[in-house]
């Protein structure tokens, strides 16, 4: 079994930074892409940023040149580091995982974390 626990959350002023980590832990043999999506109020689960093993990372449009997204391989940790937080940025967002354990490759999720970008 595979756990994704988030942690970074929450509430935060116009232009502020925040930065989320996501964790990754039990029987895992390894671990491919991982990610960051996001779901705003009223809206459907959206990509944020993704990040492969190898470090080859892509950003949705609307937080590209603001948001980095970066991996520790030897903690199973992913990073998405927020700058020039916007309203619009308000989402509970979730980290994913590509993991292969001895049963096989599965996707994984995290339980959200709240961020709330508000004056």
């Amino acid at each position: 079994q595979v756990q994704l626990v988030e942690s970074g959350g929450g509430l935060v002023l116009p232009g502020g930074s925040l930065r989320l980590s996501c964790a990754a832990s039990g029987s895992i043999v390894s671990i491919n892409t991982m990610g960051w999506y996001r779901q705003p109020p009223g809206n459907q689960r959206e990509l944020v940023a993704v990040i492969t093993s190898g470090g080859n990372t892509k950003y949705a449009t609307y937080v590209k040149g603001r948001f980095t997204i970066s991996r520790d391989n030897a903690k199973n940790t992913v990073y998405l580091q927020m700058n020039s937080l916007k309203p619009d940025d308000t989402a509970v967002y979730y980290c994913a995982a590509e993991v292969t354990t001895l049963r096989g490759e599965d996707d994984y999720w995290g339980q959200g974390t709240q961020v709330t970008v508000s004056s």
